[in-house]
């Protein structure tokens, strides 16, 4: 027998535009239902992006590479030596990797005693490369009094404004660091304040300190660096590139780790994903609206069409032919439906939102979450992988929303349908 594909096409599209209001009507609800999946898919990227960028940037990076234990155990033995430290920065500078990174900022991490004629209080102390540090941390931008370090400075120290609060003091005020090296030996760091930041985390502001790295790794005698922190150009690339740096450093695999954000900032990563699942449920909520807009004409098409069904199966058509018929007609719908919404959400989204979703008036000039500042202002972000998941999704959905009224549609008996008045 022939292949009856072109005439159920010929068919279905008849009907789709026989019945042009009601086919307006579903068209319209997927539209909208489409439109606003596209611009919140959007949105919560761009406001994804912005959480985790602010997350990593307080943190160590979208990507950090240490010696293995020193995430479990923190402790200064645990630390890159300067070979290893000079073989991953090579890495990260050749020329198929350096264009992808926005910043790389080597530390060494040490917990310390901060000491001050006024209290003495436990604290962590940041040594940074002073030149390097403010495009990945931003602290440059966070300065409440005085600076940020820079380049050439040898005993000052960047502290917490509510640090130098509880530990009353002022700019030029000397305080002393005290902290157990590699070997366990307890040193002493004598240290001048000459800026304090605020970063509106009270934990960072109250217990946080910055000094240059080569005076922390002559006060701890140490010549390497705990993390080398990386900021990524995109955070959705963070597995790709975390599975990258682990192939190129494979023979230091025993002295040298890649961990991705969500290794390192496991509050961060839990944060973020339970605000998808808040995202996966309105999304689902889109799709049941989608899907029940389908059902509702497929089937109402069905029910009135009982004589025409009738009619083309006294002609010919076989059972499994009128099902396939309202099958097309679903995904006939639904594509052109599901092309106008993912247009119209991308026309809108970009035309209301390309310089961002200002929640100024809801959060403030700032917000916390996760030990992140997020700015309130959230950039949309587009990307090809997210419309082609939406894309499908609606075309699945047409499918699935389509089978109960083809088999529908396949239970008529031909000789009780002539006699249907329509």
């Amino acid at each position: 027998m022939m292949w009856r594909g072109p005439l159920l096409l010929r068919l279905a599209w008849r009907n789709v535009r026989r019945q042009a209001r009601r086919s307006a009507l579903t068209a319209a609800a997927m539209v909208v239902g489409l439109a606003l999946l596209v611009m919140s898919r959007s949105i919560a990227d761009g406001a994804h992006d912005e959480w985790i960028a602010a997350g990593v940037r307080l943190g160590s990076g979208h990507l950090a590479v240490q010696a293995p234990d020193f995430r479990t155990r923190h402790a200064i033995e645990q630390h890159l030596s300067a070979d290893d430290r000079a073989a991953v920065e090579a890495v990260l500078a050749d020329s198929a990797v350096a264009p992808h990174l926005a910043a790389v900022a080597p530390r060494l991490e040490i917990t310390a005693l901060a000491s001050a004629p006024a209290a003495a209080v436990p604290v962590a102390v940041i040594g940074v490369d002073p030149a390097r540090e403010p495009a990945f941390s931003e602290m440059d931008q966070r300065v409440v009094e005085g600076r940020y370090l820079e380049p050439g400075d040898h005993l000052q120290a960047f502290v917490g404004v509510e640090l130098a609060t509880r530990l009353r003091l002022r700019l030029g005020d000397r305080l002393v660091l005290t902290a157990s090296g590699p070997d366990g030996t307890i040193s002493d760091q004598l240290v001048r304040v000459v800026g304090t930041f605020r970063t509106a985390i009270p934990e960072v502001d109250q217990g946080l300190i910055h000094i240059p790295l080569p005076t922390a790794q002559a006060w701890l005698g140490v010549d390497g660096v705990t993390t080398i922190a990386v900021l990524l150009d995109r955070s959705w690339d963070t597995d790709r590139w975390v599975a990258r740096l682990r192939h190129a450093l494979a023979s230091r695999a025993d002295r040298v780790v890649v961990l991705s954000w969500r290794a390192a900032s496991p509050e961060l990563d839990a944060a973020v994903r339970m605000d998808d699942y808040g995202d996966y449920v309105f999304h689902g909520i889109l799709f049941v609206i989608i899907a029940l807009a389908i059902v509702n004409t497929v089937l109402m098409s069905v029910l009135y069409r009982t004589r025409e069904f009738g009619v083309i199966r006294a002609l010919g058509l076989r059972r499994r032919d009128t099902a396939m018929l309202v099958m097309i007609e679903g995904l006939i719908l639904t594509g052109i439906s599901g092309l106008v919404g993912l247009l119209l959400g991308l026309a809108v989204t970009w035309g209301f939102f390309h310089d961002g979703l200002d929640l100024t008036a809801l959060m403030g000039d700032q917000m916390t979450a996760a030990g992140a500042v997020i700015d309130p202002v959230f950039v949309p972000q587009f990307r090809v992988i997210q419309l082609v998941q939406s894309a499908v999704s609606v075309i699945i959905i047409g499918i699935v929303a389509s089978l109960y009224p083809a088999w529908r549609a396949t239970r008529i008996d031909m000789a009780e349908a002539m006699k249907f008045e329509a």
